[in-house]
């Protein structure tokens, strides 16, 4: 799999210029809605659009580009909020119009906000040119309604030198594909001597060579115990890895119970903050709003004796920060000390209140708080913010702080804080961002509240997922590159994905093992546009497989009344102002705390519940089990073939038994079935095509780049 960076890298060396193109074909069009009025940017015209005369799933607009390139975002314009414009929608690209995949899927936010959304370049570590794009609508706003698209912008790679580069590259690779589809089917037919002319006049190989040798063993020699071992070899080389990241993990909420020696545990709050010791399995708790003051208390929690610890009731008696909420806090794992930046001021409590950013240090093994800063902005750092996101190169020493909103006397006087780095040897903050674009940035970059951001301490790259600004809720996905100093994007709107609403306080971890993304959101209802706080009425939970580049969902919950408790008892109930931490030494999620959601002001309440969602995938050892039981079972239909019974009984109740999950229902089943064959005899004699059938199912545990095409000749012929 390409790195983060490899993928990105074309973009990189390579600046990215408007396309010019023209309208292709299209389904339909309504009155002076022509589809050549999304060539141009008229803000001001409200016919300046596309749109069809109906709404099914056959309309389409196709744009051919005045000359081929790689295409890599397309920008959309909204002029304004309206019924026929685009929920959903698909692009597709290629060199011709009849032959096209897809780029994109996603949809649009109907509002006037300019979107950017990036197209699918490459496809099995080819780069993809295009001469066509064509865009599908799917949804609009309304059911019923026609459709219309307002602008389009594409973006790319037109320079020709490097296009005729991609383009032969391109047509190589399909060449070579052709001829290895041809490779598959020979072999698949037993057409041996066809097989070997072909592979020997073109030096094409149908797949890895340890497949091939799988191959050999399997259908041709039927060594099956040389089979099992070639298999288990596979799994300790790591082969399999891919197959299991492609299964969705399975999921287990578990409420933990949990106080002191003294039957005490931190009580109900919201907005406090969360930090986890992975290498000493400590959660830590610092401060928060109870609903009625601040809270200055400092805990942590023991994962393996499971009991809460008061570190301190008033960290400010120990010389520490005092009484916070929606501060920041982060751990150093390697130094054992946790950094606290930011606090939130009440509109009711502004008059006299202290605006100074302090910044603060609390070492782990000492048990002291040191002040680093009384006001960090009087050091080049932030000035006093709350909502923003922290995290530490703890190799290099470097604090990284991004987004936040500032506190000022006047509430309605407000910025939002741009992305800092703080270097904790030297004491010396740096400005890398401000709100808004540096001049060296090709993608808009906002400053947020109510975001993640997570760093990956290998690749030296910060992730920025989401968030929240004007009270709009942001659907990107950026990438800081610490070491190029760029800015580029992914996608990010997972919910989009299954066509659900927007979502809201979302939490992200981060898995530096498995390279992947976990998302817990508040699914928000978009009926009430006006109470955004009310409609957050479902948890969701994502993950993001940064190898793969995939967003899958892991669950949904139904929707929550709130005011059943009941539904507590399977989950934690969606809320506000909560926080979320992973062990990623034993893949555990914990959650504490947060408000709940409530219709009524007065009727929301702080939580002090603690919950541990633990995520599960196929274990490598259970996988081999399958495999075995997969090939035992081929071999104990040719045993039946060769009449010898008894040996055939012994070799079902003993080989065959061993692999078999008992406690799987349709997996017993299937084994207790096999009998038959004793009696009976097999369905088929066919050998060759029995282990033919058996091996291309063994290749589904392989990686795809190992693999034979997976498509097949004989679908490719059509008949008129």
């Amino acid at each position: 799999m390409l790195s983060i960076k490899k993928r990105n890298q074309l973009e990189l060396d390579l600046s990215l210029e408007k396309l010019p193109y023209e309208i292709h074909s299209y389904s339909s069009y309504t009155a002076f809605y022509y589809p050549r009025n999304i060539m141009e940017n008229k803000p001001l015209e409200q016919s300046s659009r596309w749109s069809s005369s109906c709404g099914d799933e056959l309309q389409y607009i196709i744009i051919k580009l005045e000359s081929m390139a790689i295409v890599r975002i397309l920008s959309s314009l909204i002029r304004q909020r309206h019924v026929c414009n685009l929920k959903k929608f698909k692009v597709y690209g290629g060199l011709t119009p009849n032959n096209m995949i897809e780029l994109l899927s996603s949809g649009l936010r109907n509002d006037e906000i300019p979107e950017t959304f990036r197209l699918k370049h490459q496809a099995n570590n080819v780069i993809l040119p295009c001469q066509y794009i064509k865009i599908v609508p799917l949804v609009a706003y309304a059911p019923n309604f026609n459709f219309s698209i307002w602008y389009i912008e594409l973006k790319g790679i037109r320079d020709q030198e490097v296009v005729q580069k991609v383009y032969y590259d391109f047509i190589t690779y399909r060449e070579n594909e052709a001829i290895r589809l041809c490779l598959k089917h020979f072999r698949q037919r037993n057409y041996l001597d066809a097989f070997n002319s072909l592979q020997s006049r073109t030096n094409l190989l149908l797949e890895d060579p340890f497949l091939t040798e799988l191959y050999t063993q399997l259908v041709m020699n039927g060594d099956f115990q040389v089979v099992e071992e070639r298999v288990s070899n596979a799994l300790e080389k790591g082969l399999f890895e891919e197959y299991i990241r492609s299964h969705a993990y399975k999921h287990q909420w578990t409420k933990i119970d949990a106080t002191n020696i003294d039957g005490d545990s931190p009580c109900m709050r919201g907005g406090h903050q969360m930090c986890i010791d992975v290498e000493a399995g400590c959660i830590y708790l610092l401060g928060g709003w109870n609903g009625a003051d601040n809270l200055s208390d400092f805990w942590v929690y023991n994962v393996n004796t499971k009991i809460w610890t008061l570190i301190s009731s008033d960290t400010k008696v120990q010389g520490g920060p005092g009484p916070r909420s929606n501060h920041k806090i982060c751990l150093d794992p390697d130094n054992k000390q946790i950094y606290v930046l930011g606090r939130f001021i009440g509109r009711d409590m502004r008059a006299n209140a202290n605006y100074d950013s302090d910044f603060y240090r609390y070492d782990i093994i000492c048990n002291e708080w040191e002040q680093l800063s009384e006001n960090t902005l009087l050091d080049g750092g932030p000035v006093l913010i709350y909502d923003h996101q922290m995290c530490i190169d703890s190799e290099k020493q470097i604090l990284y702080v991004f987004g936040g909103r500032t506190v000022h006397p006047d509430a309605e006087q407000f910025y939002y804080s741009g992305l800092f780095s703080y270097n904790i040897a030297s004491k010396k903050w740096k400005l890398i961002r401000s709100d808004g674009n540096d001049i060296n940035d090709r993608i808009q970059f906002k400053s947020r509240i109510g975001h993640s951001m997570l760093l990956d301490p290998n690749e030296k790259l910060l992730y920025i997922i989401g968030g929240e600004r004007d009270n709009k809720f942001l659907s990107d996905f950026y990438i800081y590159d610490i070491n190029a100093d760029s800015i580029y994007d992914l996608p990010a709107d997972y919910a989009a994905q299954d066509d659900q609403d927007e979502v809201s306080m979302q939490r992200t971890t981060f898995d530096i093992n498995t390279r992947e993304l976990f998302v817990l959101a508040g699914l928000k209802d978009k009926k009430d546009k006006r109470d955004k706080k009310a409609t957050l009425v479902r948890n969701s939970f994502w993950v993001y497989d940064l190898k793969m580049g995939k967003w899958t969902k892991l669950y949904q919950s139904e929707n929550f009344d709130p005011y059943k408790t009941s539904d507590e008892t399977l989950e934690p109930r969606p809320r506000y102002a909560y926080q979320m931490v992973y062990d990623s030494e034993n893949k555990v999620q914990y959650l504490f705390g947060g408000r709940t959601v409530e219709t009524e002001v007065s009727k929301q309440r702080r939580l002090d519940d603690f919950w541990k969602l633990q995520l599960v995938r196929p274990k490598s050892g259970d996988l081999l089990r399958q495999i075995k039981f997969l090939i035992r079972k081929q071999k104990f239909r040719e045993m039946c073939l060769e009449g010898d019974s008894i040996k055939a009984l012994k070799y079902l109740q003993v080989q065959l038994a061993q692999v078999v999950d008992h406690t799987n229902e349709k997996e017993s089943s299937e084994f207790y079935g096999l009998s038959t064959s004793l009696i009976l005899g097999d369905e088929t004699n066919d050998t060759f095509n029995e282990r033919t059938k058996l091996y291309e199912k063994l290749l589904e545990f392989f990686p795809e780049e190992m693999k034979q095409p997976k498509g097949n000749l004989i679908d490719l012929i059509n008949i008129e």
